[in-house]
């Protein structure tokens, strides 16, 4: 279990993220997914996954940003990959949850379970701001019930809080308990 969240849990995180994308696509293909449903959003959150994967394992020294953290740097990356690289509407919204988790991540000097809790706040309301017309029922429910999961808990521990996320991310996704 991690205590803290470093360069290499981040792309550890986003191997892991593509992965478990990849094992999904067809079935979220399958989906009728709002607001246009035309069979691709897995691939495209594939896709755009895939982007920030090739980015964040870029070396991390060659980038000239105002981030101070070897973890910051990585999310950095890992955002700027994922806009530069987002398909449909599914990629842009991913792209925004990354670079509201960079934005929030990305200066702190250790990332436990309180930071973690605040950037998915974060991440969750770059994706509303992301979309005109934001729709539940959607990825952007997906976010929100993550955060509101991950701040539940009122923990600092870093594998309480990503629990807590993903129980309830999960429920909003409507795979939960």
């Amino acid at each position: 279990m991690l205590e803290t969240f470093d360069a290499a849990a981040v792309r550890h995180w986003c191997a892991a993220g593509l992965e478990s994308m990849r094992q999904h696509q067809r079935e979220i293909d399958e989906l009728n997914v709002y607001p246009v449903p035309d069979g691709d959003t897995g691939t495209n959150l594939v896709l755009t996954l895939a982007s920030a994967q090739q980015a964040v394992d870029l070396d991390l020294n060659t980038v000239t940003d105002d981030e101070q953290t070897p973890h910051g740097r990585a999310l950095r990356l890992m955002a700027r990959g994922a806009l530069l690289g987002a398909r449909g509407n599914s990629g842009v919204i991913l792209s925004q949850i990354l670079r509201g988790l960079a934005d929030s991540l990305g200066g702190a000097a250790t990332v436990r379970g309180e930071a973690l809790t605040s950037a998915l706040g974060v991440a969750a309301e770059a994706a509303y701001a992301a979309v005109s017309k934001p729709v539940e029922g959607t990825m952007l429910t997906v976010a929100a019930a993550a955060a509101t999961g991950a701040a539940t808990g009122g923990s600092d521990d870093l594998d309480a809080v990503v629990r807590s996320a993903g129980a309830e991310g999960g429920r909003g996704l409507g795979g939960g308990p």
